[in-house]
């Protein structure tokens, strides 16, 4: 265990990329990976995801900006804790910033880390320049993701002996290819023997309810932001909007055509260019 406050980076000269692991600092700091050259640009993943599932296009954005790509607490590499309220996740996400000496970012959030990233821009505006928030809105959500965590949390997951074995487990409740892939990208080694969740599947159970809870702030946000959505989810419908305008009045609302929730993985390349041109357009 490295000494308080002493940094573990892996650093690749060539690429501009520095990879910082949690557990080489104290325990408040998150996982993450900077690469590239340029404007801050951060980006936060979704409800049981990890940094890594950013990882092309983060590539592609570092052409251009340094990117910070962050695993939120209680999910990918980073610490553990019993609290998940936006509060807490916020206050992790500054604390990172502050670390990095980011002083302003852009920040780009899917789902669950697009609520961080809103919930952000209302307490610390002047740490954002864009804001650009992908699948969500400031509703209160009605759930929906109660099998997947009926599934994850009837795996028996110490006593498991591969990868294999766990897939087919999750695919008695989930039928969904796409989704059980994802979600076995939360599966590590235990050690020699067995397996483990790198996220802390209690905590995210026990506190789902505070997960899929709205933005809904005193005040308005007024800084430049971007809403992209899916053009088969249902995450942002049309009569959505009056609500979120009045929270972010001078938003922009942007489709994926054929893209579902993750329309970052469904359609790639035409997220990447449409955040790109935000990005430069607005700037």
């Amino acid at each position: 265990m490295a000494d308080k406050g002493t940094f573990c980076h892996e650093i690749d000269s060539e690429a501009h990329e520095r990879t910082l692991d949690s557990r080489c600092l104290l325990p408040m700091i998150l996982h993450h990976k900077i690469q590239g050259q340029g404007d801050p640009l951060v980006i936060l993943h979704g409800l049981f995801g990890t940094s890594d599932n950013w990882a092309t296009l983060a590539r592609q954005f570092a052409e251009h900006f340094t990117v910070v790509t962050v695993d939120l607490r209680n999910h990918g590499r980073s610490f553990h804790d019993p609290v998940m309220t936006y509060t807490a996740m916020v206050e992790d996400l500054v604390r990172l910033m502050e670390q990095e000496w980011i002083h302003k970012a852009h920040i780009l959030g899917h789902s669950m880390g697009g609520k961080v990233a809103m919930h952000l821009a209302f307490s610390h505006p002047d740490l954002v320049d864009q804001l650009l928030v992908t699948d969500i809105g400031t509703k209160d959500y009605p759930g929906g993701h109660e099998r997947i965590l009926d599934a994850l949390n009837g795996l028996p997951v110490d006593q498991v002996q591969s990868r294999a074995e766990a897939e087919e487990f999750l695919r008695r409740t989930i039928h969904q290819d796409g989704i059980v892939q994802f979600l076995l990208k939360n599966l590590g080694r235990n050690g020699q023997e067995g397996y483990r969740w790198k996220m802390n599947l209690p905590v995210i159970t026990s506190q789902y309810d505070q997960i899929i809870s709205g933005v809904h702030p005193g005040h308005a946000y007024t800084g430049t932001t971007t809403f992209f959505r899916g053009g088969r989810s249902d995450y942002i419908l049309d009569e959505d909007w009056a609500e979120i305008t009045q929270r972010f009045p001078s938003a922009e609302l942007l489709t994926i055509p054929d893209a579902g929730h993750w329309l970052h993985a469904e359609q790639p390349e035409a997220f990447y260019q449409a955040v790109m041109k935000q990005l430069s357009g607005n700037s």
